[in-house]
């Protein structure tokens, strides 16, 4: 059955969920696939989640599409929602910078995070490795257990199967190219 064509403003939740309605996939099968409970998953399409990038690869995978056209959206209409998008993803946002990587195994992403604050939801985790390097703010990134703390030119490179999680606390708003590495 072919999948539906989306809007280019169609918020990531409903993408998700028109992608797996359209492929006849069950909720349980993506929970499977990726760790998050059925719960967190009907959050994410209903938007009352919005997800993390490492979540955005994991669902992408367990539906066998590329994450970037989750994340596609036209040049003026991006720049106009990553200004607005902390409201919508409780003071995180995030951006592709590799738009079109089908089938490719690395992904990169601008991430912002408001000051003092951080992503809110499930710790994340994915099947790779992580490199985030601070553009500028002071961030952490906790790995487990371990904290690390991160001011502008620093750089971090991880094990992204580990559950791991970004904050911001500097007074000033953190951005932060992440690269991510998926087997």
């Amino acid at each position: 059955m072919p999948v539906k064509k989306a809007s280019k403003n169609e918020p990531i939740g409903k993408k998700i969920k028109r992608v797996r309605a359209g492929k006849n996939v069950p909720l349980e099968r993506v929970a499977n696939e990726t760790g998050f409970s059925v719960d967190y998953l009907r959050q994410v399409e209903s938007g009352q989640a919005i997800p993390p990038v490492g979540a955005i690869l994991q669902i992408a995978r367990a539906l066998e599409i590329d994450s970037a056209s989750l994340l596609k959206e036209s040049g003026s209409m991006l720049e106009k929602r990553v200004k607005t998008h902390t409201k919508r993803t409780e003071n995180y946002a995030y951006k592709t910078l590799t738009p079109g990587a089908e089938n490719k195994h690395l992904k990169a992403f601008k991430v912002v995070i408001d000051a003092q604050q951080e992503h809110k939801g499930v710790d994340y985790h994915h099947e790779g490795e992580e490199f985030d390097y601070v553009l500028t703010g002071k961030v952490q990134v906790t790995v487990g257990s371990h904290v690390n703390t991160l001011a502008a030119g620093d750089c971090l490179h991880f094990n992204s199967g580990i559950p791991h999680k970004l904050k911001s606390i500097s007074d000033e708003r953190a951005e932060l190219i992440v690269v991510i590495y998926t087997p």
